[in-house]
C-alpha cells in the first residue's frame, strides 16, 4: 500500500503495520500514508475492525520526525501541529473500533498516536512517555489533552512535565492500556480481541464510539441526550432484530452491519 504504512485485510480484521527504522518517525509523507491506510478501513464494508501495530522489533513509534520540525516559522510549525491533528483526530470518527498494539518504545507522536485509538494493548516491554519538554515544547498532538483524561490530571502532568518514561505495568495501572501480555503474544492477542469486536454489530459498535467521543467533556445531561439519540438508530436497524431475536432463541446472533 504504502513505502512505510501497510494494510493487510482478512475476516473483518485489518492490521496497518508501520515499518519505518529506525524509530517509525512521523513524517508528513508517513502520516500521509496512515491516512491513507484510515480511508480504506473506513470505506471498505467488509473491515470491521483495524489494529495498528508496528513491525519494528521494539518500537512502536519515536514520535514526530523532529528533522522535520527543525527551522521552521510559526506558520509552518501550526501546519505540522494541525497535521497530527487531523490524522490522530481521525482514529475517533472512524465508525470502527481501532486497537493500538504496542511494543517497546512508544514516545511523543506514538504515544499520541496509541491514545488516539480506541483500545491500547501493550506488551510487557512497552514504555511509554511525553517527553517533549526535555526539547523545549509541549506535547503537540494530542498528548496535553488525552493523556490527562486517561490517567487523569495529576499523573498526566507529572508525565508531560517530568517527561520520563513508565513501564507497562504502570500504564495498565493508571489505565492507560487495557492489558499488558508478554512481548511474544502481543499480535495474537490484539487480533483475538479484534476477531471478538468482528463478531459484534457493526452499528451498535460505531454508537458506542459515537457516544463516548460526543460525551467526552460534555455536561451529562447533554451526553445521556447523545446516548439516547444513538440507542434509537442502533435499536432501528436490521442488526438489533437479529440480535434481540437470537438472545431469545438462545443462539449465536448473526450481524451484517445493516
Amino acid at each position: 500500500m504504502g513505502r512505510w504504512v501497510t494494510l493487510a485485510a482478512a475476516e473483518g480484521v485489518a492490521v496497518i503495520a508501520m515499518a519505518r527504522p529506525p524509530v517509525n518517525a512521523m513524517s508528513r509523507a508517513f502520516m500521509a500514508e496512515l491516512s491513507e491506510a484510515l480511508d480504506r478501513v473506513e470505506r471498505e464494508t467488509a473491515i470491521r475492525v483495524a489494529i495498528i501495530e508496528s513491525a519494528l522489533p521494539g518500537m512502536f513509534s519515536g514520535g514526530a520526525d523532529i528533522t522535520e520540525l527543525e527551522g521552521l516559522d510559526a506558520r509552518g510549525c501550526s501546519d505540522f501541529i494541525a497535521l497530527g491533528h487531523g490524522v490522530f483526530g481521525r482514529l475517533g470518527r472512524v465508525p470502527k473500533p481501532v486497537i493500538a498494539a504496542v511494543n517497546g518504545v512508544c514516545v511523543g507522536g506514538g504515544i499520541e498516536l496509541a491514545m488516539a485509538c480506541d483500545l491500547r494493548l501493550a506488551a510487557r516491554s512497552a514504555r511509554f512517555g511525553q517527553p517533549e519538554v526535555n526539547l523545549g515544547v509541549v506535547s503537540g498532538w494530542g498528548g496535553t489533552q488525552r493523556l490527562p483524561r486517561l490517567v487523569g490530571t495529576s499523573r498526566g502532568l507529572e508525565m508531560l512535565m517530568l517527561g520520563e518514561p513508565i513501564s507497562a505495568a504502570e500504564a495498565l495501572a493508571g489505565g492507560l492500556v487495557s492489558r499488558v501480555v508478554a512481548d511474544e503474544a502481543l499480535g495474537d492477542e490484539a487480533r483475538a480481541v479484534a476477531r471478538r469486536l468482528a463478531a459484534k454489530a457493526p452499528v451498535a459498535l460505531a454508537k458506542v464510539k459515537e457516544c463516548v467521543e460526543h460525551g467526552l467533556g460534555r455536561p451529562l445531561e447533554e451526553g445521556l441526550r447523545g446516548e439516547a439519540r444513538c440507542y434509537v438508530e442502533a435499536y432501528l436497524t436490521e442488526d438489533a432484530r437479529e440480535g434481540i431475536r437470537a438472545f431469545l432463541e438462545k443462539r449465536p446472533a448473526r450481524f451484517r452491519g445493516r
